[in-house]
């Protein structure tokens, strides 16, 4: 499927502009704290928005309270989920229509008509689907799958074309992209003549690196070549340090008002540290993962557990460190 940063669905946040007025009028007044005087208590609110009491009221037990920002972040990433699967399952339904357009292709128009609607409403509070939750919570389990059940042995029978495809591909697009457009600012009626080429540099970085997921289930469904299939696969999966090194660098050197060898060659080893750090640390937590599961022959309904815990710590520590979770 197309992996889009969807917000969350705010038909739920527009019924509560109509329901916490009715909440806050059946629930009453809070209870104020003890030991405090009459003039801060008739200041404080409760978390539910409840209109302030003074300290002499005595507070009556609700029978309705609607409490939707505390359960706000959760709920709407967990509609966005069962959007996205009640929808795959509408696609299955009518058999010729994932023949016609492919799945994460009709996935991808879905977003887009739910982004106009939700554009359409006046709503101002933030969506529940941010980068960090994204990146965080969401792609984590994406990547395992990829990783996963990736055809190991074509993986490594083919790994020198793919990382000269990862490399030295996403080198040469970064570049020769940057290159262009800087030559097309330089160019008197676009009126782009203040960009410099390591903003443009830094621009290439950026749009140089597309993760094929949609290309990829394209080819699941159609069941192409697996070496095809596995050099597309690897190529996303590797040139992911490249592009962060380099998007890194990049932005670093805009800031910069003059650049020395040192940063030059500072950047260098970032790029060789980003890429070989993540592979160490996923190692590393690879053997602990198989020391592990030596010692549950008799508990295997844990085993899965271990899997999914120790994937996810060595993506957290290589993002912790800077490096390519990604990778790790």
């Amino acid at each position: 499927m197309g992996f889009l940063d969807l917000p969350g669905l705010r038909f739920c946040i527009l019924l509560t502009e109509v329901l916490v007025p009715f909440a806050a009028a059946v629930s009453g007044s809070s209870l104020g704290s003890a030991g405090v005087d009459s003039s801060s208590a008739s200041t404080s609110t409760t978390r539910n928005g409840v209109n302030p009491v003074s300290l002499g009221e005595e507070s009556r037990l609700p029978v309705f309270t609607l409490d939707y920002p505390h359960v706000q972040v959760p709920f709407e990433i967990t509609l966005w989920i069962l959007l996205a699967s009640l929808a795959k399952i509408g696609f299955h339904l009518y058999h010729r229509l994932h023949t016609i357009v492919p799945e994460s292709c009709l996935l991808i128009l879905v977003g887009l008509l739910l982004g106009a609607i939700i554009d359409a409403v006046t709503e101002k509070s933030p969506p529940a689907m941010k980068t960090d939750v994204f990146f965080l919570y969401l792609l984590p389990p994406i990547v395992l799958d990829a990783g996963y059940f990736m055809p190991t042995r074509l993986f490594f029978d083919n790994i020198g074309t793919i990382f000269w495809y990862a490399v030295v591909g996403t080198l040469w697009n970064s570049i020769g992209i940057g290159i262009s457009l800087f030559g097309i600012c330089q160019i008197q009626a676009f009126g782009l003549i203040d960009i410099s080429l390591l903003q443009c540099l830094l621009f290439g970085s950026l749009i140089s690196a597309v993760d094929p997921v949609a290309v990829l289930a394209v080819f699941e469904n159609i069941h192409v070549n697996e070496q095809l299939y596995i050099l597309v696969f690897g190529e996303s999966l590797l040139n992911d340090a490249v592009t962060v090194v380099l998007y890194n660098l990049f932005k670093s050197f805009c800031k910069m008002h003059t650049i020395e060898n040192v940063d030059i060659f500072s950047g260098i080893a970032n790029f060789f540290l980003v890429g070989i750090g993540g592979v160490v640390i996923g190692i590393v937590f690879g053997f602990v993962a198989a020391f592990t599961t030596r010692f549950t022959h008799n508990i295997r309904v844990i085993e899965p557990l271990f899997v999914f815990l120790y994937s996810y710590l060595s993506y957290l520590t290589a993002e912790m460190f800077h490096l390519s979770g990604i990778m790790a």
